[in-house]
């Protein structure tokens, strides 16, 4: 049985339902992030989990005890929010300290819990600094040491990392990944940010309009998107309109050139239109025996980044990028020539009729 089981959740606000029959279940130790563009519900859920909301209809289940009627401070819950919520009167030690008070634990027991999670998040040195005299990222290790003190069973963190810069922000997500793994707790992280939850996470749920529209692995929600929504949100993509040449032989014309999937087109028409999805990494200037679909393109503008060159090409009526290492021996293309790029027609993903 699931840890953390979530099901048929619903929640309006209003007229508004901002929660649509939300269903899921996490399993103890894993770490899930929530993945969505702003206002698709994934805070709402968050919120929900920890009892700050109260929702319209469904269940939550921690540990196999239902949490819905339960209050925030009931649930055994620790929770990180984008703003550190650090009180701003106290020590690094004393706010660490100070959910442990409110509990009634032993000042023995609260000096070695705080000693430990100083330790945990590095920053022993500092338990007598103010918050005022510390960095983001630092205020942020003590709101969550603050969060773990509490051995609290599922760890919350609603954007905790938005407000750093993205140095600061790429090596905290890595210690708060590297503090799970190593306690094992159970974790939903919300996120705006794909390459966060696409880096750390276990399982992503993409969130769009109040509806889960697919939970799965990086890999699976990167490489399998699951809808236009998913395959469009989560990194960069090429939207290609193609037509169906032959539908029982899997052909596809694709800006003037014939191309056999692996996908079965038996549900299409002849000429019908459909809509790809192919990753700018699945195109390369070289063929190769893996890259068995080949078209001549005309370069439209050349971008040098340094280690990458991001080149715009035209084909048929349809716009092209892709990226390729930077080679100080190579000429790249220029505005205005005509190449010819490769793929492999597997990497060519429909996205529906």
């Amino acid at each position: 049985m699931a840890f953390l089981n979530i099901k048929n959740l619903k929640k309006s606000f209003g007229t508004n339902t901002v929660v649509h029959d939300f269903s899921l279940a996490v399993e103890k130790g894993e770490f899930v992030s929530f993945l969505g563009p702003s206002g698709c519900g994934k805070t709402t859920v968050l919120r929900m989990i920890a009892g700050f909301e109260t929702p319209d209809q469904g269940m939550i289940e921690i540990n196999g005890k239902d949490v819905v009627d339960l209050k925030p401070n009931q649930r055994n819950i620790g929770m990180v929010f984008q703003a550190y919520a650090l009180f701003p009167n106290m020590t690094v030690a004393q706010n660490v300290a100070f959910g442990l008070k409110v509990s009634g634990k032993p000042r023995a027991e609260i000096e070695a819990t705080v000693k430990e999670m100083l330790e945990l998040i590095r920053l022993e040195h500092l338990a007598d600094r103010f918050p005022y005299q510390m960095s983001g990222g630092q205020q942020q290790r003590v709101a969550l040491a603050r969060a773990l003190a509490t051995k609290p069973q599922v760890l919350l963190l609603d954007e905790p990392l938005s407000a750093l810069d993205a140095k600061i922000r790429i090596s905290l997500r890595e210690e708060i990944r590297a503090i799970q793994r190593k306690l094992g707790i159970t974790t939903v992280f919300v996120t705006h940010d794909q390459e966060e939850a696409l880096s750390i996470s276990d399982r992503i749920v993409v969130m769009h309009e109040g509806k889960a529209d697919q939970i799965g692995s990086p890999f699976d929600i990167y490489n399998r998107p699951a809808s236009r929504f998913v395959a469009s949100f989560v990194g960069t993509l090429n939207m290609l309109e193609a037509t169906v040449n032959d539908p029982h032989t899997n052909r596809i014309d694709l800006g003037g050139n014939l191309i056999a999937l692996p996908e079965s087109l038996a549900a299409y028409n002849k000429s019908d239109a459909i809509t790809l999805a192919l990753r700018p990494e699945a195109v390369s200037l070289e063929a190769s025996a893996a890259r068995n679909s080949s078209v001549d393109v005309i370069v439209q503008d050349v971008h040098f980044l340094g280690s990458v060159i991001r080149t715009r090409v035209t084909l048929g009526n349809n716009q092209l990028s892709f990226d390729s290492f930077n080679n100080p021996t190579v000429r790249p293309p220029q505005s205005g020539d005509k190449i010819t790029v490769h793929f492999a027609s597997h990497d060519l993903l429909i996205l529906g009729k």
